[in-house]
C-alpha cells in the first residue's frame, strides 16, 4: 500500500504558514510603534487590525497540530513510548520557556526582572497533560477537550489570585513584586482542550481520502456556521460582546474582536472552523510558492527559537545604527511595555514592520531547510526534541 505522505505533507504545511505568518506578530512587537493597539477599535486601523487578526491563527493551530502530530506518532511509538515523550518533551518545552527563550530570545538579559509565561509554557503543559489522557479511551480524549473549550467561559466572571487559577484560567501574576515579575499570559484553559481535540483529529488521518475530506469540510464550516450564529447572539461564548460602531467596516471588526487571553469559544470557532478547510485544501499537494512553509514546517520549535532571537537582533542592531546604543533592547521593562522599553521616537509603520518581517523569514528559510535535512538524515533521539 501507498504511504500516506500526503497526510503528512498536509500538517506540515499547514504548520508552516503558520510559522511564517506568526512572525508578523512578533516582528511588529519589536518594530512597530509603541502603544499602537491593534484591537482598540477606538484607535486602529482596518490595516492594522488585520495584521494582528490573522496572526490569531497561530496558537490555535499550534495547540491542534501538537494533537495531531502526537497521534500520528502512534505509527513508530507505542502509547505508553508516546504518553513517556509527551511528559518529559512538555517539561523540555517548560524549562526551555524560562530559560534558553526568557533570556535569549526575549529580551537578552538575565536579570529574571520580569518573566512572561507564554506560549511554549502553555504548549508544555498541554503536552503533559496529553501524555496522561492518551492512556484513556479516544472518546473520553475528546469529550474532555471539547468540554474545557466548550465550557470555560462559564467562568468569565471568576477573578481571584489563587496561583492555580491564575494557571489555568488567568491570564494573572503568578509573582508580583518590586522588581520581580512574573506573568501567566497563557493560561492553561482551553488550550490543553485543544491539544485533545487535536489528539482526536489525527485519527482522521487513518480514514480514506474521500471521507476524511468530507470530514474535515463538513466540521470546518460547522465551526464557522456555529461562531457566526454565536457571536450573532452575543450572549455566551466571548467576554467581550460586540457593539455597533462608526461604520460597517468598524462593526465588523467588532464582530471578529474576540478574546484570545485566555482564548474564548468564539475565538476558537473562529479560527479552528478555516484551520480544517485549510487541511481539506492542502490534501491536493503543496503548491510550489508554499513549499518553503512545507520546509519550515517540519522543524517549528527550531524555527521559533532562532525566528524570535533573529527579530530581537534585528531590533537590536538598528535602535545601534538609529540611536547609537542598544541598551534598550537589552533591559528589562516594566509589563506594560513588554518586551523593552522603546527609545523616544521608536517604532516603525507596518511598511517597515512588513520590510522586517520579510527579511526575517528570508533569512530563517536556509537555517530551516538545513536543520530539516539533519533530522531526516539522523535519528538520534535528542533530536525529537527540537
Amino acid at each position: 500500500m501507498q504511504p500516506s505522505r500526503p497526510r503528512l505533507d498536509a500538517v506540515d504545511l499547514l504548520r508552516g504558514v503558520i510559522m511564517v505568518i506568526m512572525a508578523i506578530d512578533h516582528t511588529r512587537d519589536y518594530f512597530g510603534i509603541p502603544g499602537d493597539n491593534p484591537t482598540n477599535l477606538a484607535t486602529t486601523t482596518v490595516a492594522l487590525f488585520f495584521t494582528r487578526w490573522i496572526t490569531h491563527f497561530c496558537a490555535p493551530v499550534f495547540f491542534l497540530l501538537t494533537g495531531t502530530g502526537a497521534y500520528l506518532s502512534l505509527r513508530k511509538r507505542t502509547v505508553g513510548e508516546l504518553s513517556n515523550f509527551l511528559i518529559t518533551r512538555g517539561l523540555w518545552l517548560i524549562v526551555l520557556e524560562v530559560t534558553v527563550l526568557r533570556c535569549l530570545a526575549y529580551q537578552f538579559n538575565f536579570d529574571y526582572h520580569v518573566t512572561m509565561l507564554i506560549v511554549i509554557w502553555a504548549l508544555g503543559w498541554s503536552m503533559i497533560v496529553l501524555g496522561v489522557l492518551v492512556r484513556l479511551p479516544m472518546q473520553m480524549v475528546i469529550a474532555f477537550g471539547v468540554l474545557l473549550i466548550a465550557g470555560h467561559n462559564a467562568f468569565d466572571a471568576l477573578r481571584s489570585t489563587n496561583v492555580f487559577v491564575v494557571i489555568l484560567h488567568g491570564p494573572g501574576f503568578l509573582l508580583n513584586h518590586p522588581g520581580r515579575i512574573v506573568f501567566v499570559s497563557y493560561p492553561l484553559i482551553p488550550w490543553i482542550g485543544v491539544t485533545a481535540v487535536g489528539y482526536g483529529l489525527g485519527q482522521v488521518y487513518e480514514w480514506d481520502v474521500v471521507p476524511r475530506a468530507r470530514f474535515l469540510v463538513r466540521t470546518g464550516l460547522a465551526l464557522i456556521a456555529a461562531f457566526v450564529v454565536l457571536r450573532w447572539i452575543n450572549v455566551y461564548g466571548d467576554p467581550s460582546r460586540w457593539v455597533a460602531q462608526k461604520s460597517v467596516t468598524f462593526t465588523l471588526l467588532s464582530f471578529l474582536n474576540t478574546t484570545k487571553y485566555p482564548p474564548s469559544l468564539l475565538f476558537l470557532l473562529m479560527t479552528l472552523g478555516p484551520t480544517l478547510l485549510f487541511l481539506r485544501m492542502a490534501e491536493g499537494g503543496t503548491p510550489a510558492l508554499l513549499r518553503p512553509a512545507l520546509t519550515i514546517g517540519r522543524v517549528p520549535l527550531f524555527y521559533f527559537i532562532l525566528h524570535f532571537a533573529f527579530i530581537h537582533v534585528l531590533a537590536l542592531v538598528v535602535c545601534w545604527v538609529k540611536f547609537g546604543s542598544p541598551h534598550w533592547m537589552v533591559e528589562s521593562p516594566d509589563l506594560g511595555k513588554y518586551p523593552f522599553t522603546a527609545p523616544p521616537g521608536w517604532g516603525f509603520s507596518l511598511a517597515g514592520v512588513y520590510l522586517a518581517w520579510a527579511v526575517v523569514v528570508i533569512v530563517m528559510y536556509p537555517l530551516c531547510r538545513w536543520f530539516a535535512a539533519v533530522k531526516q538524515r539522523r535519528r538520534e533521539a535528542w533530536l525529537s526534541y527540537l
